[in-house]
């Protein structure tokens, strides 16, 4: 009996001692031993025949070196018939123990001892593969969630050295999995999140939003070790959503009342204006009264501007996606802006699934933007006041990049806080809203310095392909 791999070829494999003792013989020695033993009353009693018959010596040498010399071949051939087979099912062990599964014992037979033990672990090898199949499937699988996963997935063990990391993680925590992997908790600033508790809040500052995840973490042990699995919900979108559901109805509140004093402020203004220039007519006018009456006019009107800014802000409808052409609406955008340059640098078309009009409305607030800032006096870049419009593919989503010359940005950290603006006549919501329009398609919009030569701002809209 042999055993071989799949390939049919003889493989022979170092096998494990048996740490015989010192005070006693190993197996196959007493094995021999007694084999030899029992040829000897053979030998005795053909020697004793042998005299009795009164053999010659020298025959009687012959015949007895004769017997003695195939009984120790006999031996030899029955010693090579039992211990083969067992040495070939140990090497089979053997391969097991080290995770090859592809080894088997031939010529084992049913109804034999050998045979059926043969036979027995051949079965237990196809089991040991069929499961070592399903256990590397299963991690293949496991890998690819994870690696699929919007959520970011850390493991550490009980030293506090992290021990896995999907891209998510890395994503989040701006950080490698090659060389972060075996690195403590410490040196990697993460040592908050295994402090946190489960459910716990956890605020991650970016560089122009703060990122709130919910935190879950469990137990499990890997070869024995225990190990701490942490799981991170990004439920900044959601929070997001209830501030701008709150805030709706706060304003819904706020401006039911500021209206029901506006109209009539508003309507009795015009009233008295109408009755001032009566007056004046008949030439009993008041400049003062008139000018009052003008600035309650147009500050009443301003209130009423900024309520439906606000309102606009408060009421993007959900968007109505259907194919569009990214060239088609890139043209269109560019056209809109006449106060400067507006430069398309791309020429390869994308069709994507999203709103065009909520799309283009937020493109034109970010041309305007960079329009407003390549024409301001603040600009340090003497050239022309230019505004380029490119885009491209990167890995599952197209980034949209719109770039001027103008001062750059001056205070970053407040870009998407509503009715921030630093511009005279500006409202400040056309940042938040462009923001909104995205993260409604499931995009973002990143606003930034230019880091390529020029003076300038890089803003960027992220929308998916698909």
């Amino acid at each position: 009996m042999a055993f071989d791999d799949q390939s049919g070829t003889t493989v022979q494999r170092k096998r494990l001692s048996l740490s015989a003792s010192g005070r006693r013989l190993s197996f196959e020695r007493r094995l021999r031993l007694s084999l030899y033993l029992l040829g000897l009353p053979t030998l005795l009693f053909s020697c004793f025949f042998l005299l009795r018959h009164s053999v010659d010596i020298s025959i009687l040498c012959v015949v007895m070196v004769t017997l003695a010399v195939g009984w120790a071949f006999a031996v030899s051939l029955l010693m090579e018939q039992i211990t083969r087979p067992m040495q070939t099912l140990a090497n089979v062990v053997a391969s097991l123990r080290e995770d090859d599964y592809s080894f088997r014992a031939r010529g084992g037979q049913r109804n034999d001892a050998l045979g059926d033990l043969a036979l027995e672990i051949n079965a237990l090898a196809s089991m040991l593969q069929g499961q070592r199949a399903g256990s590397l499937e299963a991690m293949a699988l496991v890998e690819r969630v994870m690696s699929s996963m919007q959520s970011p997935v850390l493991a550490f063990d009980r030293d506090g050295r992290l021990k896995l990391l999907n891209q998510a993680g890395e994503k989040a925590f701006g950080l490698s999995g090659q060389t972060a992997l075996g690195l403590s908790a410490g040196k990697l600033h993460l040592e908050y999140l295994l402090s946190a508790a489960d459910d716990d809040l956890i605020s991650i500052s970016g560089t122009q939003q703060t990122s709130r995840w919910v935190l879950k973490r469990t137990s499990f042990r890997l070869r024995g070790v225990p190990h701490t699995l942490l799981v991170l919900s990004d439920v900044s979108a959601a929070l997001r959503e209830e501030e701008r559901v709150a805030w709706e109805r706060l304003i819904r509140v706020l401006g039911h009342e500021i209206n029901n004093s506006l109209t009539p402020i508003k309507s009795i203004a015009g009233s008295l204006r109408a009755r001032l220039t009566s007056l004046q007519n008949a030439g009993k006018g008041d400049s003062d009264f008139e000018t009052g009456l003008e600035v309650i006019e147009n500050r009443a009107e301003s209130l009423n501007r900024f309520l439906q800014a606000y309102r606009q802000l408060m009421g993007l409808p959900a968007p109505k996606l259907k194919a569009v052409s990214v060239t088609a609406l890139m043209e269109q955008v560019s056209r809109l802006e006449t106060r400067t340059r507006v430069l398309v640098t791309s020429t390869v078309d994308v069709t994507l699934m999203l709103d065009a009009d909520q799309i283009q409305q937020a493109l034109i607030n970010l041309v305007r933007n960079a329009a407003e800032a390549a024409l301001s006096p603040d600009a340090t870049d003497e050239s022309v006041p230019l505004v380029q419009i490119e885009w491209e593919s990167i890995g599952g989503e197209i980034v949209i990049t719109i770039l001027d010359n103008g001062p750059g940005l001056a205070n970053a950290g407040n870009l998407f806080v509503p009715f921030y603006t630093t511009k005279p006549s500006g409202t400040g919501i056309g940042l938040v809203l462009a923001q909104q329009i995205a993260q409604a398609h499931r995009g973002s919009v990143h606003l930034a310095n230019r880091s390529d030569g020029p003076t300038g701002c890089r803003a960027e809209l992220h929308l998916p392909l698909s």
